[in-house]
């Protein structure tokens, strides 16, 4: 099987979306060039990366950090996996400060990766996109868009484009200058011309929803 390689030619990528998409050229003229993420050459631990991502959802960065920090205290170690999470029961873990729900899921990744059903690091790296996110979305509490977020931001996948979420939506909008935001599937239309760097779309996309609205919260995007 062919090995996915981590991250991209991040000066290919502006090139080519320049060429193929006029529109966002310009606006990506003004954003300027995003250099490539430094989280696409360290490794990481897929299972503690899920893990995480469902302590910090629905929470602020400081809150959720709060709460990671006190779980990691009660199962003495910095690295969420089946058998450090199985070093406290449920009340404990409740009363880091863990919602039922996020209690849940965490059991339920834990059970998952105990049966061997989620992909390390090497294995993933003969899958493609689909593949990932068909092997991590049964988990409760793991969607789409955090699988998403995770191929983009740590494995550094070049053609990866998040048609759900609503920043890449406005900034579609605003390059179009759309009286309307694209609804997902016209979307989906509107990025093969971004084939196959539609990541490199996204992070363009994203700042220009943020350029597009200057008023408002910045776009909500995976920072972990």
């Amino acid at each position: 099987m062919p090995r996915h390689s981590r991250g991209f030619d991040t000066e290919a990528a502006y090139a080519h979306l320049a060429k193929r998409d006029r529109k966002l050229g310009a606006w990506m003229k003004r954003v300027g060039a995003i250099a490539p993420d430094p989280r696409w050459r360290k490794r990481f631990d897929p299972v503690d990366a899920l893990a995480r991502a469902i302590l910090y959802q629905q929470l602020s960065g400081k809150a959720a950090a709060t709460i990671v920090g006190r779980v990691e205290a009660a199962i003495a170690s910095d690295r969420f996996h089946c058998d450090t999470l199985a070093r406290c029961d449920d009340a404990t873990i409740r009363a880091c400060g863990v919602s039922g729900n996020k209690l849940l899921a965490l059991r339920d990744l834990a059970a998952r990766e105990s049966r061997g059903e989620i992909p390390d690091l090497r294995r993933m790296s003969v899958m493609d996109n689909d593949a990932i996110v068909e092997a991590l979305v049964p988990i409760r509490g793991i969607g789409r868009w955090t699988v998403e977020m995770m191929l983009m931001f740590r494995l550094g996948r070049p053609d990866v484009l998040p048609v759900d979420d609503l920043g890449i939506r406005k900034g579609a909008q605003a390059v179009d200058k759309a009286a309307l935001m694209p609804t997902p599937k016209e979307l989906i239309e509107i990025g093969e011309r971004w084939g196959p760097y539609r990541t490199y779309a996204s992070l363009y996309l994203w700042r220009i929803a943020d350029l597009a609205a200057p008023s408002k919260t910045e776009t909500k995007r995976s920072q972990d």
